[in-house]
C-alpha cells in the first residue's frame, strides 16, 4: 500500500528540516574561529629531583576569538625531537575564562608543556643541555579543537635553544 500524498508531504517537510537543523548544528573550524598571536617557544626549567635538572619544551601564545559566537576551547600540542616519526610527548590545555568559553573578540593566554615525559634531564647545568651530544631539537605541533570540531592542526613551531620565554626571565 503506497503513502498518502499528506504522509508524503510531511516526511518530506520533516526530512527538510532536520537537513537544515544539521547544518545549522555543524562544526566550528578553528582556524576561522580562533587567532593564534605571539607565539613563543623556548624551554622551561622544572623542578630538580636530587640532583637531576630537568627542561621542558614551551610552547606559549594568545588565542583570539575572531568570531561571533562564545567559544569552548582546548588545545594540544604533539612534540616531536629532530629526525623521529614518533611523537615524543604531547601536552593539553582548556581556554578557561571565567564561564568555560572564550567570548568574541576576547584573547587568552595559552601555555603548552608536558609533564612527566617529554623533558630532558641532566645532572650537569640547564644551560649545557644544549651542547649535550645526544641533545635533539624539538619541534610541537599544535591544535586546536573548538565546541564540537575535530582537533584542526594550526601550526608547527620549532622549539627556540633558549631558556626561559623573551619577555620574562629564565
Amino acid at each position: 500500500m503506497l503513502p498518502s500524498r499528506p504522509a508524503m508531504l510531511f516526511s518530506s517537510v520533516a526530512g527538510a528540516t532536520l537537513c537544515l537543523a544539521l547544518a545549522g548544528c555543524a562544526a566550528p573550524d578553528p582556524r576561522a574561529e580562533m587567532d593564534m598571536q605571539n607565539v613563543q617557544t623556548y624551554w622551561a626549567i622544572d623542578s630538580p629531583s636530587g640532583s637531576t635538572q630537568y627542561l621542558a619544551p614551551v610552547v606559549r601564545f594568545e588565542l583570539r576569538n575572531k568570531g561571533t559566537k562564545s567559544r569552548m576551547v582546548q588545545a594540544m600540542a604533539t612534540l616531536r625531537r629532530q629526525g623521529e616519526d614518533v611523537a615524543w610527548s604531547s601536552a593539553f590545555t582548556k581556554i578557561l575564562e571565567p564561564h568555560g568559553e572564550l567570548a568574541p573578540g576576547q584573547t587568552a593566554p595559552v601555555q603548552l608543556k608536558p609533564e612527566g615525559e617529554g623533558r630532558y634531564t641532566s645532572t650537569g647545568a640547564p644551560e649545557g643541555m644544549f651542547q649535550h651530544p645526544q641533545w635533539k631539537d624539538v619541534s610541537a605541533e599544535v591544535f586546536l579543537r573548538v565546541d564540537n570540531s575535530t582537533w584542526t592542526k594550526v601550526g608547527t613551531y620549532p622549539i627556540e635553544r633558549h631558556i626561559g620565554s623573551k619577555g620574562l626571565a629564565p
